[in-house]
């Protein structure tokens, strides 16, 4: 089912955003509140036939019986954590969606015309869904980097980045341009990455750089020179560069830390990839979030056995990339940073 985009523009103004806010159940009156764009139980799966840009959603969870449901988006985008409800009542829930083509991976496939939301969880309960166009200066958060951050388009991939949107209220929009396989050359070289996302930034907008893990051959000066043109490139733009050092690779001493070389990103000619990234953000008075550092402390904190979760050790015997509990947790390590260097404004953080 689908709905035009008149019809979208003429939905109710959407109330302030805000925490989950639990109401009285409204018996019968569901069908009147944007259902009939939806079908299916378990999940529940709402098609909007919208052209490309940002929305704002308003949903509303729970029913008769009890329920728990999580929402995403798009290409597995978390938009809404699992949230549990009681027999007989309901949570209003909000949040801004990028809608675009391709929908995930730049160089990837198309995807779906339109907004597409699936509500899963243990026992999916929705009650009613609103959605209309986002103001036109609604701020953005871009995001470039690699496999380990892209929108993976199927389970068990999943990067931080597709697990980011459901911190945010409405009024963010987390738009992911991270793609697999890219370092800071190819990202660079390929006119569907970083040529396509330049003239998207909006003064005042975000955008978060993490590539460095398939930088395996860049020489020292091309990785910093890189580095520089990314950042150059968003600020002549009018946006606001974030430098992201790179999540760690799983890979551990017998001593119980993580190896100074694989694990922390030292590439094949011996550079330290997170350390020039560091030397760039200081040189260039950027805003630097050391998700290295941050994700070694939670890695080795866990030790050798229970990290494996946080990666895809079981399913892939792959130490590089995460689960989605792995991704969670460290856009959650993104989310508080962003918070903390006032990067975001606080009323707008989950």
């Amino acid at each position: 089912m689908s709905v035009s985009l008149a019809t979208v523009a003429a939905v109710a103004a959407i109330a302030a955003a805000g925490a989950l806010t639990p109401v009285r159940a409204a018996p019968g009156a569901a069908a009147a509140r944007g259902l009939r764009h939806c079908t299916g139980t378990a999940p529940v799966t709402c098609h909007f036939d919208v052209p490309p840009g940002d929305y704002d959603v308003r949903v509303e969870l729970g029913g008769d019986a009890a329920g728990s449901t999580s929402v995403s988006g798009e290409t597995r985008r978390a938009l809404l954590a699992e949230t549990p409800t009681a027999p007989g009542r309901t949570v209003h829930g909000s949040f801004t969606v990028d809608v675009r083509t391709p929908e995930g991976e730049p160089t990837g496939p198309e995807g779906s015309d339109g907004l597409d939301l699936t509500f899963a969880g243990t026992a999916p309960e929705l009650a009613s869904i609103q959605v209309r166009p986002a103001r036109p200066t609604t701020p953005k958060i871009y995001v470039i980097g690699d496999s380990t951050v892209c929108d993976q388009p199927a389970a068990p991939y999943t990067g931080w980045a597709q697990e980011l949107p459901q911190y945010f209220k409405r009024g963010v929009s987390v738009a992911n341009y991270a793609d697999s396989g890219e370092s800071t050359v190819t990202y660079l070289a390929d006119p569907r990455l970083f040529a396509t996302v330049k003239p998207l930034i909006r003064p005042g907008d975000l955008a978060l750089i993490q590539l460095a893990h398939n930088d395996k051959t860049t020489d020292e000066a091309t990785y910093r020179a890189n580095l520089e043109k990314l950042v150059a490139g968003v600020r002549v733009q009018g946006g606001r560069p974030v430098l992201v050092t790179p999540i760690v690779r799983r890979w551990f001493n017998r001593d119980g830390t993580l190896d100074n070389g694989i694990a922390l990103i030292v590439n094949g000619l011996g550079v330290d990839l997170p350390g020039v990234m560091r030397q760039v953000a200081a040189a260039e008075r950027v805003p630097l979030i050391d998700l290295t550092a941050r994700t070694k402390a939670a890695v080795e904190a866990l030790g050798p056995e229970a990290s494996k979760g946080l990666y895809l050790y079981d399913e892939k015997r792959d130490n590089t990339h995460t689960s989605v509990r792995g991704a969670t947790e460290y856009a959650g390590f993104v989310r508080d940073a962003l918070r903390d260097q006032g990067l975001v404004a606080r009323r707008v953080v989950r």
